[in-house]
């Protein structure tokens, strides 16, 4: 797995007793050098899965580079492991070069991918989908008919409505439009209010990870930040361990004039924490 990751994927692993390695998240997606070098040898690790969040990573933010993307399809291919290509927010790019999925640029049936109408239609639809290898894809829905007998046939009808209907084009640039505009919000007001915040501003999707200096107590933040009425995720809750001294910022859900406001407040709090610690 990446670290960070998605904290839900991280928690359902853990509460399987899945053996879990963490490879480093970089700028451009993970570090697939650290992976090369788990792999090799007679003693190297031996991954049956590797949970790839390829395009606005949550929560790190980053995009996966074409070059990255296919060194893991040769990492995979040559080590025998699957590639969950977890894509939620693909659809959701406002700038920079859109990339192809591991999806495509597979030639050897090491891909599954997965992706939702949750972030393009609306977030209580819960309707997804996934594309991969027959055999594998067969053994999923079984899974999933022994767990639920069967999914929401009504919100996936309104899913292939919306869709055919077209509204899903017009939706999706609805949905970037404003992200874009709450994205830049978040990255003004930080550099703004709180300078000593590190980020990569992403190029699409709805998270912003903040590292602010070593030593930075994001536990006390958190609580302070909450009395104050600002809410984030503390980065432990997407890592095996470390970040101590980060946080994930959600945009999507404000406005841009409140996404200013809570980061003045957020800044607000860092201050009071900086001035009792001194």
């Amino acid at each position: 797995m990446e670290a960070p990751t998605y904290d839900r994927t991280l928690l359902a692993l853990r509460q399987l007793g899945a053996d879990i390695l963490a490879i480093p998240v970089q700028e451009d997606g993970i570090d697939v050098d650290a992976l090369a070098r788990a792999l090799e040898g007679d003693r190297g690790a031996r991954p049956t899965l590797a949970h790839i969040i390829p395009n606005f990573h949550n929560p790190a933010g980053v995009t996966l580079s074409l070059d990255k993307r296919r060194r893991l399809l040769e990492l995979a291919g040559s080590y025998g492991f699957t590639i969950f290509e977890d894509d939620p927010y693909g659809e959701l790019r406002f700038e920079g070069e859109s990339l192809p999925s591991m999806l495509e640029l597979d030639d050897s049936g090491v891909v599954v991918y997965a992706s939702s109408f949750s972030k393009t239609v609306c977030p209580g639809v819960r309707v997804g989908y996934l594309v991969g290898p027959q055999e594998t894809i067969a053994g999923i829905e079984q899974t999933a008919t022994n767990t639920y007998i069967s999914p929401s046939m009504v919100a996936q009808a309104i899913v292939a409505e919306f869709c055919e209907s077209g509204a899903i084009e017009r939706s999706i640039e609805t949905v970037k439009t404003a992200l874009r505009e709450r994205r830049d919000a978040t990255c003004s007001a930080l550099e703004r209010e709180l300078p000593d915040a590190r980020f990569t501003p992403p190029e699409g999707g709805y998270f912003l990870w903040v590292e602010l200096p070593e030593g930075a107590d994001v536990d006390a933040l958190a609580a302070a930040a909450k009395d104050r009425g600002v809410i984030f995720v503390k980065g432990t809750d997407f890592l095996l361990e470390g970040g101590l001294n980060t946080f994930r910022i959600a945009y999507s859900g404000v406005g841009p004039d409140e996404i200013a406001e809570g980061i003045g407040r957020l800044a607000e709090a860092y201050r009071g924490l900086s001035v009792a610690a001194a």
